[in-house]
């Protein structure tokens, strides 16, 4: 396991997560404290949040995550006259 703190890590982060990847964990320090863990997905045991589930299991190639950008908020449309549930039962009488 590496340690490295913040100020090395902002300097060379792309070495820093080029090891991770290969499986290397990267422990960061502040101030000689560790305050974060860099290790690849796939080495994590249990993720918590739903985001690194999610990743965890693209990173196995089990899902595929979205590219696109969610959709905005999408205006409600108001239909009027018969519902349509009343006009199924209808036609099925």
């Amino acid at each position: 396991m590496r340690t490295v703190g913040i100020k090395e890590l902002k300097n060379r982060l792309t070495q820093y997560l080029r090891q991770a990847k290969a499986g290397e964990e990267v422990m960061v320090t502040e101030r000689g404290r560790p305050i974060a863990l860099i290790q690849a997905i796939q080495s994590v045991s249990r993720p918590v949040s739903l985001e690194a589930r999610l990743a965890k299991l693209a990173a196995q190639g089990l899902v595929t995550l979205p590219v696109h950008k969610p959709l905005k908020r999408v205006r409600r449309v108001t239909v009027r006259g018969v519902p349509l549930s009343r006009m199924i039962l209808e036609d099925r009488r």
